[in-house]
């Protein structure tokens, strides 16, 4: 039994899952060349061609050109000659440029790769490049067609190079068209995933600087919730559109960073519930609604959960909402040496649950992007 995929779609660490199952099940996976969906899809829509756009220096806080020298020398010293950066928020982050062609999220479609004498390629539809964005990324990368990718991983075996892939974001029709030409693959982190965790001093002003702008948009939420839910009319759907009004009254909204978790009584247990018009509750009194959501600015994105009591909550409410409430304070209090884990700290959040018998089926946290992926 064989077990075709399409390379594009599935990781290095995915298929290597998938190889395993489809082996311990007696068969083998296969790579194919052409995915048939595309062979009876009519009506597929373009890709998306929505135009990049520099990210200002004031929020970026570092010029791509020093961003791009620092981690070309971090490559010298983990003995590979070249990265491929796979991941759109990489490439977003590095170049300090932004797009549109993901929901919610300022992403340009693209690949990239990064030289370890500090010299970076880009591909990418040219048809997204206004005067602004050539001009912007003129000056530090070498921008190719999106097409051309295969040609240039060819060219890396052909020279023997040595190319650093992640293997849990990384295409395997990448490991395998670099591996076919020749070149050493060398399996690793995307080198952008690191540094562009740690915020510098600009990005870290530009995260303050948002929330304090979500938080009010959020509080004035906060206040009409307190109006209007006790009168039994407002929706999930009310709700959702209303808190993004509140933050497009800012006059610096750029999108929401995800589709708003509104939830109410039963729906709010539903981790990651979306609401549509057949699942759309009342916010009832003696019920709790749960509000997820978030926005998109230039200085920053934010991500921002409240669960809120219509009416008068009920004892068991008030018990878990005081649980996860200590959970919170144990973490925002807790000290601790230089090195520990979040995972280290996973625990401070749910002491209260445990004691009580309880807990959540979900992470404790995340890191968020400066205007980039909310996740």
């Amino acid at each position: 039994t064989k077990l075709a995929y399409d390379p594009w779609l599935h990781t290095i660490d995915s298929v290597a899952r998938l190889r395993a199952a489809a082996e311990k099940a007696g068969g083998s996976l296969v790579p194919v060349d052409t995915n048939p969906l595309d062979a009876v899809w009519d009506d597929q829509p373009e890709p998306p061609r929505a135009r990049v756009e520099p990210h200002p220096i004031e929020f970026a806080g570092e010029p791509a050109a020093d961003k791009i020298r620092r981690l070309a020398s971090n490559l010298m010293s983990g003995d590979a000659d070249t990265a491929v950066l796979t991941m759109p928020d990489s490439i977003a982050w590095l170049f300090n440029i932004r797009g549109k062609d993901v929901p919610h999220t300022p992403l340009p479609l693209s690949f990239a790769l990064l030289h370890e004498d500090g010299h970076a390629d880009l591909f990418i539809d040219e048809r997204k490049l206004g005067d602004e964005a050539r001009a912007h990324l003129g000056n530090i990368v070498t921008l190719h067609p999106k097409d051309a990718l295969g040609a240039a991983l060819d060219a890396l075996g052909a020279a023997g190079k040595t190319v650093l892939v992640d293997p849990a974001t990384c295409a395997s029709w990448i490991e395998a068209r670099l591996s076919a030409a020749g070149a050493e693959v060398k399996r690793g982190a995307d080198p952008c995933e690191l540094p562009k965790a740690i915020k510098n001093e600009a990005e870290v002003a530009g995260t303050r600087a948002a929330h304090l702008r979500d938080g009010q948009a959020l509080t004035k939420f906060l206040h009409w919730i307190a109006t209007e839910a006790p009168k039994g009319t407002v929706t999930e759907i009310d709700a959702a559109k209303r808190l993004e009004a509140f933050r497009a009254e800012t006059g610096k909204l750029k999108d929401v960073s995800f589709d708003t978790i509104s939830g109410a009584g039963e729906n709010g247990a539903i981790v990651h519930y979306r609401v549509t018009e057949a699942t759309n509750r009342k916010l009832k009194s003696g019920e709790l609604f749960l509000v997820d959501s978030g926005a998109q600015y230039l200085d920053g994105t934010t991500d921002v959960t409240r669960t809120i009591a219509i009416g008068k909550p009920g004892a068991e409410e008030r018990d878990r909402f005081t649980r996860v409430l200590k959970g919170h304070i144990g973490i925002a209090t807790a000290r601790f040496p230089e090195g520990t884990s979040g995972a280290q700290l996973d625990a401070f959040a749910r002491m209260a649950l445990w004691k009580a018998g309880l807990d959540y089926d979900h992470g404790t946290g995340h890191g968020v992007g400066s205007y980039l992926s909310v996740h």
